[in-house]
Parts: structure tokens; sequence; C-alpha cells
């Protein structure tokens, strides 16, 4: 198995839908939406197993100073290949030029991950979220 990684905003609404499922992310449920935004992200970075999607990660940057990490997810099949880190390694290096890059881990299990990339967590930064699925 050899994983390949691409920059492309372009993916089929059921190769969507089977990767956010597969991790349990309620917003798999929307695959057309989420579609729809990666092809507005700023950046995009996928892993492929064949013509599998096994792997993703999505930026949202202003271009100058701060890029926000949105959707680092592995198919549970594929964890432990050293997936994510292909990723994170990729995107941060898209990144190298910003001030800031951030992320909100909806998973604490995750943060020990994140801090292997040089991520800290305050104890008075706190992140919030409105949902509206």
């Amino acid at each position: 198995m050899a994983i390949v990684y691409r920059e492309t905003k372009e993916f089929a609404a059921d190769e969507i839908e089977r990767l956010f499922l597969s991790v349990n992310w309620e917003s798999g449920r929307y695959p057309d939406r989420i579609v729809r935004g990666l092809r507005n992200s700023s950046a995009v970075i996928s892993a492929w197993d064949g013509d599998k999607l096994v792997g993703l990660v999505r930026g949202l940057d202003d271009g100058e100073t701060v890029a926000f990490l949105h959707y680092l997810l592995v198919d549970p099949a594929y964890q432990g290949l050293q997936i994510g880190r292909g990723l994170m390694e990729r995107i941060l290096n898209k990144y190298s030029g910003l001030l800031y890059v951030k992320i909100m881990p909806s998973d604490p299990k995750t943060i020990p991950f994140y801090r292997k990339f040089g991520f800290v967590q305050y104890e008075n930064y706190c992140a919030m979220e409105m949902k509206r699925l």
C-alpha cells in the first residue's frame, strides 16, 4: 500500500460521506455541503490509497497572519500508519510563513498528537462553537 498525498479541492460526495462517517462525525451526513465547503477552503490536502480517500486536512487562512486547521481525519482502518503525521507535515509546511496556526481539537485524546507538532494549549484560551446541524 502506497499512500499518495494530493492537493485538490475536488471530491465526490460519496467519498466524503464514507470518510467522515468512518470516524463518526455527524457532519458526514451532509456530504454535499462538505464538498462545497472544501472547494471554498484555502488549502486541502488529502491522502489516498489507490482511488480510496483515507485522510484529509483542511486549512482556512487569511494569507498573512493566521490559519485555522479543520478536518484532520484518517479512516480508522488506516490509523497508525503515519497518515495523520503526513497530512500535518504537509499543511504546516504550506503555512510556514504565517504568524499563527491554530487548531481546535474536538477530542481531548488528540491533544498529544498536536503537541508533537509544537501546538500548545493555554489555560485561559477557550474555543467556542455554535452548532447548526
